[in-house]
């Protein structure tokens, strides 16, 4: 029973704790602008309002909306990696077409894209009756076509073999040796990278 209640209470102070997101934070990274200039320095980004922000040894802070950047980079430290963000034209459910920040998950034969939003999820508890509430992070995937089209991307596995149509078997092995799931981010651009990697040849 103390076992239990230790859980519980390391359970419930780790969900008190404010999550830092990335989008949170500065980065060190560049913007291009659709201008053609390119902008040096710290980097913050936020998928949610579509907006990137810049700062430089100043201290001076400028927003810019997908209507302004063509593309952004950053160093993750929070990943250890580089992620690229594009501005691309996206038909909206209003119908309209109109620029969204897009991050580029994997680009090639088969092009990947993704976009984040924090969502409550509530949870069932196994050590105590109810249920609790807690903020994470989603990622929501999209198929750039060639035509340019972007159209959802579903990371069910039956739906994804399908897509791969004669290298099916193919991939499915490949997940299945390496253990790799479709639904994590880094995983999906390992599995879409060798998948690009079969029309290099």
């Amino acid at each position: 029973m103390k076992q239990v209640f230790i859980c519980l209470v390391l359970l419930i102070t780790s969900l008190s704790v404010k999550a830092q997101w990335a989008f949170e934070l500065w980065h060190e990274g560049k913007i291009v602008l659709s201008t053609g200039d390119t902008l040096r320095g710290q980097v913050k980004y936020d998928l949610q309002q579509d907006i990137i922000q810049f700062t430089d040894k100043r201290g001076t802070v400028e927003a810019f909306s997908a209507r302004k950047v063509l593309l952004c980079e950053i160093f993750d430290k929070t990943v250890d990696q580089y992620r690229q963000f594009y501005s691309l034209p996206y038909t909206a459910t209003s119908g309209y077409r109109t620029p969204v920040f897009f991050e580029l998950i994997a680009e090639g034969k088969l092009t990947v894209l993704s976009r984040e939003k924090l969502e409550n999820q509530t949870t069932t508890s196994p050590y105590y009756y109810g249920s609790f509430s807690r903020t994470v992070l989603v990622n929501k995937y999209y198929m750039l076509k060639e035509n340019g089209d972007i159209v959802e991307f579903s990371t069910r596995k039956n739906d994804f073999l399908q897509l791969m149509g004669r290298y099916a078997d193919m991939m499915n092995g490949y997940m299945k040796d390496n253990k790799l799931q479709l639904d994590d981010k880094k995983e999906l651009a390992q599995i879409i990278n060798y998948y690009n990697s079969l029309f290099k040849k």
